[in-house]
């Protein structure tokens, strides 16, 4: 677990909006969630809340939020897509809880969603959440992006979540339990399974702009890229490191389940290396951007630092 230390004004400033935009995605969600009160679909409702709401790290609709910021947009107009990301993300771990993928219990420190209501349920909102994120992207009214721009995030997001992206990644990971992978291998599993969404969300952020050169874009999508295998290397050393209570998950289920790893691969300490290596990269990627990057910038500390 990273050492406690006191936080710089900087670090403080960047904490405190990282809560804003959580707060905002949160607030963004519980509008756009279909309500629990038509008795014809009550619980699947309910699921699709209960996956949803109250719990997450957000960082993919923050990174939607902090890219549109870098270029000059308002957060209302980044709503919409941040939305539709975390619907992808939500419903792909419901999904990946199920008894025939992962078969988790707990997740963001409560019972699944399939252990909360049951497995069929689990499925249709799994499917339910999915449809909703693209009917935000086409016909979400606070939307002002142009319809040119909204079929590139539809795009974008339909691209990242299919067989190249992370589904195609999930059944990467699956076929490979029990199986020694090399370096290349497990990282082109983790672009598609971890890292697709997370670049997709800064694509996303970026598309909403009307600004935006091929050279930001080119930056972007490299800094996007560094961060989305950090993130799972960080997910693999605190498989090893973190407690149950504190990941929300089960800890060491990817070491129960035989599953290739950073950490299994490079040992815990080379993991460490790589995940730095990769931070200072993300930076690299950000040189052509002032100081209104320094929230990504802060952002890919964040997750290689992160407790949970």
């Amino acid at each position: 677990m990273p050492r406690c230390r006191t936080l710089t004004p900087m670090q403080n400033e960047l904490h405190a909006l990282l809560k804003q935009y959580q707060q905002r995605v949160e607030q963004a969600l519980l509008q756009r969630l279909p309500s629990t009160d038509e008795p014809d679909h009550g619980q699947l409702h309910a699921a699709m809340r209960y996956a949803c709401l109250d719990g997450g790290k957000r960082v993919r609709a923050v990174l939607v939020y902090m890219t549109g910021r870098v270029l000059g947009l308002p957060l209302a107009e980044l709503d919409g897509p941040a939305c539709a990301i975390e619907l992808i993300h939500a419903y792909s771990l419901v999904h990946d809880d199920l008894p025939a993928m992962d078969d988790d219990d707990l997740r963001r420190g409560k019972p699944t969603c399939h252990k909360a209501f049951d497995e069929a349920t689990a499925i249709l909102c799994g499917d339910a959440l999915q449809s909703l994120a693209f009917e935000i992207l086409a016909a979400d009214p606070e939307m002002t992006a142009d319809p040119k721009a909204r079929l590139a995030m539809l795009r974008e997001l339909a691209h990242a979540s299919g067989s190249d992206g992370m589904a195609g990644g999930q059944a990467i990971d699956i076929a490979a339990e029990g199986q020694r992978l090399d370096l290349d291998t497990l990282q082109s599993m983790h672009r598609r399974k971890t890292g697709a969404l997370i670049r997709a969300a800064v694509r996303m952020g970026a598309l909403a702009a009307h600004t935006l050169t091929d050279t930001q874009a080119e930056e972007l999508d490299r800094y996007a890229e560094a961060i989305g295998l950090s993130f799972q290397i960080r997910d693999d050393i605190l498989d090893v490191e973190a407690d149950t209570a504190i990941l929300g998950k089960p800890q060491g289920s990817d070491l129960a389940k035989d599953k290739p790893t950073y950490t299994s691969l490079l040992g815990l300490e080379g993991a460490k290396a790589k995940a730095i290596a990769l931070h200072q990269q993300a930076l690299r990627n950000l040189q052509g951007f002032g100081h209104e990057a320094d929230p990504l910038r802060w952002l890919s500390s964040y997750i290689v630092e992160r407790s949970h």
